[in-house]
């Protein structure tokens, strides 16, 4: 029953893995060409290449699994109640994309009874593909990665994300920004959470922390960070669900840390 299970999951991998390639190839295709973008809300952007790749990816599940729901950032919930649903971010870091900055992602991930079984990432323009499959480790391009062995803080580069409401939350994480820049080796600020939370899975940031967050933005790369040996949190150190609107990644050994400080600014 295990190796059936094991079977099972290997193939839902492939599956997810072919489905962001073609996603991917749409997008580089779409990046050597004048990029037009329609607005969301006042700075958030949507252009034909997230619409493409959601349709691809959408279509690619769709035709291995059809009794599986689907939750994509651009065309919806499908099949809700379903145990097995599919969590999509076809583009993430569309403004990167639009602006040409060299840092957005394909993202896919298979959650079953909201527990992450699969996920798979990947790292555009540079083509680094991230996957994970529960309790089998993460992988960058085949080869097994892990999260840093930095436990000092003050010895830790990190980085954050900013949502596009420029409100209380932004504020709030404006002045942690400014804090941890203080007593790290700095803060980092790419734009796409995706690639951030792959950043930590790989050992190349120590930590990530946002506010404003949806479901698609972490699906698959919590479990990405988790199978490479770091934590996942929401801010106060307590269990992430990917419906909470804020995440504390790191690689564990400066976690409690970070979430104390970051829970005493709250108190403040």
């Amino acid at each position: 029953m295990n190796q059936l299970k094991k079977s099972y999951q290997n193939h839902i991998m492939d599956v997810a893995e072919n489905a962001a390639k073609k996603a991917a190839e749409i997008i580089l295709t779409a990046l050597k060409t004048p990029r037009v973008a329609d607005f969301k809300g006042k700075t958030d952007l949507v252009t034909k290449a997230d619409r493409d790749a959601d349709h691809i990816i959408r279509e690619h599940i769709e035709a291995e699994f059809p009794e599986h729901g689907i939750l994509a950032e651009e065309s919806g919930s499908t099949l809700p109640h379903a145990g097995f649903q599919w969590i999509i971010d076809p583009l993430d870091g569309t403004t990167n994309f639009v602006h040409g900055f060299p840092s957005f992602a394909v993202s896919i991930a298979l959650h079953y009874k909201n527990e992450p079984i699969v996920g798979c990432i990947i790292e555009l323009p540079v083509n680094n593909i991230y996957t994970a499959i529960k309790d089998q480790g993460a992988f960058c391009n085949g080869e097994k990665i892990s999260v840093s062995k930095t436990d000092d803080l003050s010895q830790s580069l990190l980085v954050t994300g900013f949502g596009y409401e420029h409100g209380e939350v932004w504020e709030r994480n404006m002045k942690l920004f400014k804090h941890f820049t203080d007593i790290t080796q700095g803060v980092r600020r790419l734009g796409a959470a995706a690639v951030d939370l792959c950043h930590v899975a790989s050992g190349k940031v120590d930590s990530f922390w946002e506010f404003d967050l949806h479901p698609w933005d972490s699906a698959a790369g919590i479990l990405i960070v988790t199978e490479a040996g770091g934590s996942v949190s929401k801010m106060d150190g307590s269990d992430y669900d990917i419906n909470d609107k804020e995440i504390l990644v790191s690689n564990s050994f400066i976690h409690k840390e970070m979430s104390i400080i970051i829970t005493e600014f709250d108190n403040t």
